[in-house]
């Protein structure tokens, strides 16, 4: 038997009648009806009721033989639970593997792993227990089941906490709030973020969160969560320079702590005691709460508590002019400060190794850290390099893309603006000037292959009276209603414009003169039997044409027009809303 239980072996005599009372409360308690929402009940109150939870877990293992397989798998996950409590972390490590790689069930595999993660890291197995968290981490999106959701979130917290990752571990409890499982309090997700906020040096010991945390989780009735953060509040006490207050702290919850024989929490409020009475100047007080801190020790273990109980151990002695026993914990000490900084050191380039994939094993602490310099230089280095070479090509697309939108809208102002100067404004059609470019352009191709043409020239009759009686907007509605009337009875080929005012030219190519009077005299009718709405009503109105052939006037536009136009004149002078050609000289044509 190990030396440091041997000392607690009248303890653990009176611990072993106990289990003996209460495997014997077992045996009386009443058969469990339905083991499945036994083992969920029984999760529920492992922390907020420890030793219910002691009792409902050995009346579990006996009726273990009734149990599914399914059961069988969720017992072993609660019993490898309490063998970590109990602070057995390889034995417990060596159950949830079993778990993970045998029961089959996701749910219970994400929270063994979880646990698995946590044991692993407070055990020094830092690259395990970061690779193992970057895998829940990563499939944590996958986890329907609120409560193990809840669990990992809670696991990753605490890991991040011990790796230095403090605002990671913040956003971890965060998320815990924002996913709180049925019967769950804010009590577990507060006590996370505290942790990591002590972590951080952001608490004091009359920081208003601290105190909600505690009265939450007392609220909740959860003892060790509660515990936690009032060990918290008592270091801070100490760090304060406020010891009384600190030990007050301390002996109000050391029944709590005793009761729920939680490992971590009875050696930290013995170290604590040790290090309050020291400040107190209690000398012997200190001396046994720091000898009650190394029987709970195992003799090759590194610890930041170890390290603090050596020191004091040292301080003590050397004030008691002890020199040998001053030399010995001397030599503790700064074996355990020279552990604990290696092992702060190691924990810090694992979670970086693991975070970047890097394969670095087990080298020499000097030597890694130098090399971990350069690597952390150059990956900085080529991380800038990148980001800058990604901002110059987001740049350089803006600027394309700016330079092609602004093209673009270059090259539709230019459209806008040769549609503009081409266009009649009012009517959409080619205006004068267009028209005329156009139709010499057209001729003068008719000429090369003797093709023939017409030119018709329109005025609308009596216009201006249009005008005057019904206003100039009527005027533009006759003149619009006039082009789409006439654009009707037009081919794609022909050309048509407006020459001014109420006046309107039409240039039909590859048109004989007897189809040229066919078409006019289409257009004519049209406008005569189609009058316009006005704002007095209806609004009638006529045409008068002329029309020009190149079989008669030949190819020269001007000429042409000029037949035209007087083709016009001798249709308004004969009554107008008449067609009439170059070749007549006061014929008409009738509707």
């Amino acid at each position: 038997m190990p030396q440091r239980w041997r000392r607690y072996w009248p303890w653990l005599a009176s611990a072993g009648l106990a289990l003996c009372v209460l495997a014997e409360a077992v045996h009386a308690a009443p058969e469990i009806a339905d083991p499945g929402a036994f083992l969920e009940q029984t999760e529920r109150v492992r922390t907020s009721d420890h030793p219910r939870f002691v009792l409902m877990l050995e009346q579990m293992r006996s009726e273990a033989p009734q149990l599914t397989s399914g059961q069988r798998w969720y017992l072993r996950y609660l019993e490898a639970w309490q063998t970590a409590f109990e602070g057995d972390a390889p034995k417990a490590n060596s159950m949830l593997r079993d778990v993970i790689d045998h029961s089959g069930d996701i749910t219970l595999k994400a929270k063994a792993s979880a646990l698995l993660m946590h044991n692993l890291g407070i055990s020094n197995h830092y690259e395990e227990a970061f690779t193992l968290a970057n895998q829940l981490a990563s499939e944590l999106p996958e986890v329907t089941d609120k409560l193990t959701r809840f669990t990992v979130l809670a696991n990753l917290s605490q890991l991040m906490v011990y790796a230095g990752q403090t605002d990671l571990a913040i956003k971890y409890a965060r998320m815990m709030e924002d996913t709180l499982p049925p019967g769950e309090t804010l009590c577990n997700p507060l006590s996370m973020e505290l942790s990591a906020l002590d972590k951080s040096n952001r608490l004091t010991s009359s920081s208003p969160m601290l105190q909600e945390g505690i009265d939450t989780c007392l609220a909740a009735g959860q003892p060790v969560f509660a515990n936690t953060l009032r060990l918290i509040k008592s270091s801070l006490y100490l760090n304060e320079g406020q010891p009384t207050k600190a030990l007050d702290l301390l002996k109000r919850i050391l029944p709590s702590i005793t009761a729920s024989r939680y490992y971590s929490h009875m050696r930290g409020v013995q170290e604590q005691l040790a290090l309050t009475y020291e400040k107190l100047g209690e000398d012997n007080n200190a001396r046994k709460a720091a000898l009650a801190v190394l029987a709970m020790s195992e003799p090759d273990e590194i610890s930041e508590w170890l390290r603090e109980t050596y020191d004091l151990l040292y301080r003590i002695e050397k004030k008691r002019g002890n020199l040998n026993a001053t030399l010995t914990y001397y030599e503790l000490y700064a074996a355990q400060d020279k552990g604990y900084l290696d092992d702060i050191s190691a924990r810090s380039l694992a979670y970086a190794a693991v975070q970047q994939h890097v394969l670095a094993q087990k080298l020499e602490t000097e030597g890694l850290s130098k090399q971990n310099s350069i690597l952390r230089l150059q990956q900085a280095l080529d991380t800038k390099a990148v980001e800058t070479s990604r901002l110059y090509i987001i740049l350089l697309l803006l600027v394309l893309v700016s330079i092609f939108f602004w093209l673009l809208r270059i090259k539709r102002s230019q459209l806008r603006f040769k549609m503009l100067s081409h266009h009649d404004g009012l009517t959409g059609i080619f205006n004068h000037q267009h028209f005329v470019s156009e139709a010499e352009r057209t001729l003068r191709g008719l000429e090369k292959r003797q093709g023939s043409a017409c030119l018709i020239s329109i005025d609308l009759d009596h216009f201006k009276q249009i005008n005057d009686t019904h206003g100039h907007a009527t005027g533009d509605v006759v003149l619009k209603h006039t082009v789409a009337l006439c654009q009707r009875q037009l081919r794609p080929t022909d050309l048509f414009g407006r020459l001014g005012g109420e006046e309107f030219g039409i240039l039909l190519p590859e048109c004989t003169l007897d189809q040229g009077m066919a078409i006019a005299d289409r257009i004519r009718t049209a406008i005569e039997a189609t009058p316009v709405n006005g704002e007095g009503g209806l609004v009638a109105f006529s045409a008068s044409i002329g029309l020009a052939s190149t079989d008669t006037s030949g190819y020269e536009l001007q000429h042409l027009r000029k037949e035209a136009d007087a083709a016009l004149y001798r249709a308004k002078r004969t009554g107008r809303n008449r067609v009439m050609s170059d070749t007549e000289s006061e014929g008409l044509v009738k509707a």
